[in-house]
């Protein structure tokens, strides 16, 4: 934990999460539902050379599944239920909450992607497809 407080992770997190700039908290970090500006409109990062890529679905399954799935899993009244029923009633909450968190969810690890200063010209370091 210690780590993260003193790199400032958890501050850009925040910031990241609620859809600010991950250096100022001011400016937007999205244009449109998943698009990240880019550059901050009020401090000028770059905000597009932080590659999100495919953590940020991950992550939210993760969470989703574990908050709506698993506890459908341990209720047994839910086995004995109709289909018609069971089917709405998990699907609905488990599509709004993978749509709720899901732009929250890549602002946090865009924001952490800033704190720890990686950016997309370090995926060229640590890829089996590049050429020497």
């Amino acid at each position: 934990m210690a780590f993260l407080q003193e790199h400032g992770a958890l501050r850009s997190m925040a910031r990241g999460f609620v859809g600010r700039c991950p250096r100022c908290g001011l400016g937007a970090l999205f244009r449109r539902y998943l698009k990240v500006n880019q550059h901050c409109p009020a401090c000028g990062l770059d905000l597009d050379r932080y590659p999100s890529d495919d953590g940020p679905a991950y992550f939210t399954i993760l969470i989703a599944g574990h908050l709506v799935v698993a506890p459908l899993l341990l209720f047994p009244a839910i086995w004995q239920a109709p289909l018609i029923f069971v089917l709405p009633g998990a699907l609905i909450p488990l599509v709004a909450l993978i749509l709720l968190l899901l732009p929250r969810v890549k602002g946090a690890v865009i924001g952490l992607l800033y704190a720890l200063k990686v950016t997309r010209a370090d995926g060229a370091l640590h890829t089996a497809d590049r050429y020497d």
